[in-house]
C-alpha cells in the first residue's frame, strides 16, 4: 500500500511551505530517514524524510510550488532495495550498448570493405610521411608562425577608403575575430526568480517595522585599540583551551548586556497599549545564510562566558550556511546585532527587527587620525549605529545605551569588576 509524504507542522502559524529541491526523484531508492525533499518556511529550510524503506513512485508537487501544511506531497511504496523497474532500467542501457557495438562492428567491416574495392580500381598514390614533431624549444616560435600563416590568408586586403566611404562602425572582439557580421549582445537580459518565503518574511518584516515603529538611529564611534590589545595577548591560549578563536563579537555581547542592564527600555517591547521589559537577555546575532540574513538568539546570553558565546555564534554561522537551523533558533529575542563590518561596511543604519526596539550597528575598524590628550594619533576606529524605537525609547536612553557600550569596549576591565 502506498505511503502518502506530507507536509509536517513546522512551526506556530505557519500554513503553507515552499518546496525545496527534491533530494530523491521519482524511481529512486530510499532508506528509512533518508532525507527526501527541502520545504522552505519563512523561518528555516526543513528536510521531510523517508518514513519507511521504499521507492518514491509519485511527485506531486515539484521545486518552487507551494503546498500547505498536511498536503501531500507525494507517495512511495514500501520495500527493500531497488524495484526490479529500476533493475530494469539498469539492464537497459547494457543491452542497448551491445546492440551498439554490433551495428558499429557490422558498420566498420563494410566500410573496410568499400575501401578494398576502391583500392583495387584505383591504384594507390604516395602520401608523404608526417612532419617529426619540433623539439620543445621550438614549438612556440612554430605555433606563432603558424598563427601568422592563418591570420594572412583569413583577413581579406583592405579596400582603400575613399571620402565618400562613411567610416565603418567599431567591430566588436568576436566580429575582429571571425570576419562574420554578428549582431553585439544587448546586455539587457532579465531573470525572474520567485523571492523564498524567507525573503518574502524578511522583507514584510522590515517593511512592517518601518510602517508601524518611530525609528530612529544615533550614531558614536569607539576605539578598538584595547580590545585588540587583550585579545592579541589572550588568543592563543583562549584557542589552545576552547578550539575556538576569540573574536570582537563576545565583547560587544558582553558590553550590549551590561548598557541594557543601564538602561532597560532599549530591552523592552510595545505590547498592544503597553510597554512588556525583559529582564532576561536573548540577544540575536544576524548571521548570513544560505537563503538570506538570519537571526538566531542566545539564550540567556547574561549567563554564558566568553568562549560559549564565540562557540554558539560559529555553530550558528556554520548551520546558517547550510540551512540547518532550527525554527526555535531563529525566534524571540531581546535585542539584536548586526555586524556589517564583516562585509567592508562602513557606516549604515540598521532596522529594528520587530517586536524588539533596538539593533545595534557594528563596522568595519579602521585606522583614522584622532585626538588623545591634545596630540593627533592614529586609532583603529570603528563606528557604531543604534537604531531603536522612538515609541519606547527616548534619546536621552538611546545616547546613555550607546555612550554605554562605547566605554565598556575601551574599557573592557568594566566587564570583569561591574563599574
Amino acid at each position: 500500500m502506498a505511503v502518502e509524504l506530507k507536509v509536517p507542522a513546522v512551526g506556530e502559524s505557519i500554513t503553507e511551505v515552499q518546496i525545496g529541491q527534491w533530494l530523491k526523484g521519482e524511481g529512486a531508492f530510499a532508506a528509512k530517514d533518508d532525507n527526501l525533499v527541502e520545504i522552505e518556511t519563512d523561518k528555516a529550510t526543513v528536510e521531510i524524510s523517508a518514513p519507511v524503506d521504499g521507492t518514491i513512485t509519485k511527485v506531486l508537487k515539484q521545486t518552487g510550488e507551494t503546498a500547505a501544511i498536511g498536503e501531500v506531497i507525494g507517495y512511495m511504496e514500501p520495500g527493500e532495495g531497488a524495484p526490479d523497474s529500476a533493475k530494469a532500467q539498469s539492464q537497459a542501457p547494457a543491452a542497448a550498448n551491445g546492440e551498439d557495438k554490433k551495428t558499429a562492428a557490422a558498420v566498420q567491416k563494410q566500410a573496410a570493405d568499400s575501401i578494398g574495392t576502391s583500392a583495387k580500381a584505383k591504384p594507390a598514390r604516395a602520401v608523404p610521411a608526417p612532419a617529426k614533431p619540433a623539439p620543445a624549444e621550438s614549438s612556440t616560435e612554430a605555433d606563432a608562425s603558424e598563427q601568422k600563416l592563418v591570420v594572412s590568408a583569413e583577413t581579406p586586403r583592405p579596400i582603400p577608403r575613399t571620402r565618400e566611404m562613411p567610416k565603418a562602425r567599431p567591430q566588436t572582439p568576436s566580429t575582429r575575430t571571425t570576419g562574420l557580421a554578428r549582431p553585439a549582445p544587448s546586455g539587457r537580459d532579465e531573470e525572474v526568480v520567485p523571492m523564498s518565503p524567507i525573503r518574502r518574511k524578511i522583507a514584510e518584516r522590515l517593511v512592517n517595522a518601518q510602517h508601524t515603529a518611530a525609528l530612529l538611529t544615533t550614531f558614536n564611534e569607539v576605539d578598538m585599540s584595547a580590545v585588540i590589545a587583550l585579545r592579541n595577548e589572550q588568543k592563543d591560549a583562549f584557542s589552545q583551551r576552547y578550539g575556538i578563536k576569540l573574536g570582537f563579537m563576545s565583547f560587544f555581547v558582553k558590553a550590549v548586556i551590561d548598557a541594557l542592564k543601564h538602561v532597560p527600555a532599549v530591552n523592552a517591547e510595545v505590547r498592544d497599549k503597553s510597554i512588556v521589559y525583559h529582564n532576561y537577555y536573548d540577544i540575536g546575532i544576524a548571521v548570513g545564510g544560505g537563503k538570506g540574513l538570519v537571526v538566531p538568539v542566545l539564550r540567556d546570553a547574561d549567563r554564558m562566558s566568553f568562549a560559549e558565546i564565540e562557540l554558539t555564534i560559529a555553530d550558528f554561522a556554520h548551520r546558517a550556511r547550510e540551512n540547518s537551523l532550527s525554527l526555535d533558533e531563529l525566534q524571540g529575542g531581546t535585542f539584536t546585532i548586526s555586524n556589517g563590518g564583516v562585509y567592508g561596511s562602513m557606516l549604515s543604519t540598521p532596522i529594528v527587527n520587530p517586536p524588539q526596539s533596538g539593533i545595534l550597528g557594528l563596522h568595519a575598524i579602521q585606522d583614522r587620525p584622532v585626538a588623545r590628550k591634545g596630540e593627533v594619533v592614529i586609532r583603529p576606529m570603528m563606528y557604531l549605529a543604534l537604531t531603536y524605537d522612538h515609541r519606547v525609547v527616548d534619546g536621552q536612553g538611546a545616547v546613555t545605551f550607546l555612550k554605554r557600550v562605547k566605554d565598556v569596549i575601551e574599557e573592557p576591565m568594566r566587564m570583569l569588576v561591574e563599574i
